[in-house]
């Protein structure tokens, strides 16, 4: 009669390992979902517009002429040779941020435009994100420094 309750306790503890194992994962998967970003070319927006609810990153080549500052709101497009979205942004832009260059945003696309909430810029002159050189290049317009 032992060995049968030996083995009966043996099963029970598999059994609350495992249910602790699945509320611990369902628990680091919750807190994890906030912190899941997607990148988004514009192309890749322009074909499949995403809620106003999600939060996802954009990146591309900020358009040439498009920048406009109004104290600490900036308004600019990005674009990746196919597509084009506006963004604006409240808060100060990195240093090396300029039309021409490559950039990443993260935030919401509210009524058509990208209300971020983070601008990043290329840190040097051969820097590119590697998801902005890969929208580029799927668009044809990537064109790698010759340094």
């Amino acid at each position: 009669m032992a060995v049968g309750l030996k083995k009966k306790r043996r099963i029970q503890l598999i059994v609350i390992g495992f249910i602790l194992i699945a509320v611990a994962t369902a628990l680091i998967g919750y807190g994890a979902k906030d912190g899941i970003e997607f990148f988004r070319s514009p192309s890749q927006i322009a074909e499949n517009t995403p809620p106003p609810t999600e939060v996802f990153r954009i990146g591309g080549l900020v358009e040439v002429g498009s920048l406009v500052k109004d104290g600490t709101t900036a308004r600019f497009v990005v674009t990746d040779g196919g597509a084009s979205v506006p963004v604006v942004f409240t808060g100060i832009l990195p240093d090396l941020f300029s039309e021409g260059t490559g950039m990443i945003g993260t935030g919401k696309l509210v009524n058509g435009t990208f209300e971020a909430r983070e601008i990043l810029a290329k840190h040097d002159e051969n820097y590119m994100p590697k998801e902005v050189a890969d929208a580029l290049k799927e668009q044809g317009v990537y064109q790698p420094s010759a340094n």
